[in-house]
């Protein structure tokens, strides 16, 4: 049995990393409520979007979901792990965290490997449901190029004049999608690829798209590198907590 002076230096520490563990676990629990309100509203609101990169209905919201469902989950896990101070518990949590970050670790490498393959797939695939855009299909490409347009306030893929080379420009022009305001659009200037240059965005959709992600990519890269580095600080904080637990009751025999 250890000296009661020990003890008591070894108490003020667990109560210290009981306290960041919470904190931290609490965090961890939040992006997870936050990943599940993205896939929630990804499902609900995206579903055509993603539809122009599979002629079938995409997993991608459904991953969100599942994966804030289980980030939400192992958080109160956590929580609740470091409030019964069980050492095998925090081991489980500390598991989790590593798993978690691996998972992280690989998406961020495969995608920074592989984001010229994903740069030519999208592209690829804007390319097709502009050539194939009917003005009628609901809830189709068509839709989903019409809705991406009027957010985005862009027109075709690289620039406006790509409508120029689609059937659907022959018989109607440029959709009205396209347009800065519906009312200035008539049916003979959408015709025209020159009287809509004024009256229509001239950027392309998939050109203005890339070209924030390329500016920002090391902001993206920033963010992730944080995220990985959150979860090393979670696995550090169980370890450490779940040693201290362990020791000090050896301690009190």
């Amino acid at each position: 049995m250890s000296p009661p002076s020990r003890r008591l230096q070894t108490k003020p520490v667990i109560t210290c990393l009981k306290t960041f563990l919470i904190s931290y676990s609490l965090i961890f629990w939040f992006t997870g409520v936050i990943l599940l309100a993205v896939g929630v509203w990804g499902k609900v609101s995206l579903e055509a979007y993603f539809s122009l990169a599979s002629e079938e209905s995409t997993n991608a919201p459904y991953v969100l979901i599942g994966t804030g469902a289980i980030i939400v989950i192992f958080g109160l896990f956590g929580c609740f792990a470091t409030c019964r101070g069980s050492p095998w518990m925090l081991k489980l949590y500390a598991m989790f965290l590593t798993l978690v970050f691996l998972a992280e670790l690989v998406a961020g490498v495969s995608g920074f490997i592989f984001r010229h393959e994903i740069k030519a797939k999208l592209g690829f695939a804007y390319e097709n449901a502009v050539s194939n855009y009917n003005g009628t299909e609901a809830g189709g490409s068509s839709a989903a190029v019409d809705s991406i347009q009027r957010t985005l306030l862009c027109c075709g893929v690289n620039n406006y004049t790509d409508w120029s080379g689609t059937k659907y420009f022959i018989d109607n022009g440029i959709p009205v999608s396209c347009c800065k305001s519906s009312s200035n659009c008539s049916p003979e200037t959408l015709k025209d690829v020159e009287k809509a240059a004024t009256e229509v965005y001239t950027v392309g959709c998939f050109a203005r798209v890339t070209r924030v992600m390329e500016s920002n990519l090391g902001i993206i890269a920033g963010i992730s590198f944080g995220i990985a580095f959150f979860q090393l600080i979670g696995i550090f904080l169980s370890c450490c907590l779940s040693r201290y637990i362990t020791n000090n009751q050896y301690e009190m025999v």
